[in-house]
């Protein structure tokens, strides 16, 4: 059985890829630097790829 702090990383990551997207629109939106955009869009992929393998690992983790 896993510890209940397990459950609130993925919130959590799930927060993280919001706020990053979130911030990386309205840095588009109000014409700022392209490049910060584009950096933030990458970061927001790199975030939703954690945030998708730590939700995996826990439905492994619960099967067993």
């Amino acid at each position: 059985m896993l510890h209940w702090s397990i459950y609130l990383f993925i919130p959590l990551a799930l927060a993280l890829v919001a706020g990053v997207l979130f911030f990386g629109m309205y840095n588009f939106i109000s014409g700022g630097s392209p490049q910060r955009s584009q950096k933030l869009m990458q970061m927001r992929v790199l975030f939703q790829f954690l945030a998708l393998i730590l939700v995996i690992a826990t439905i492994f983790a619960m099967r067993g």
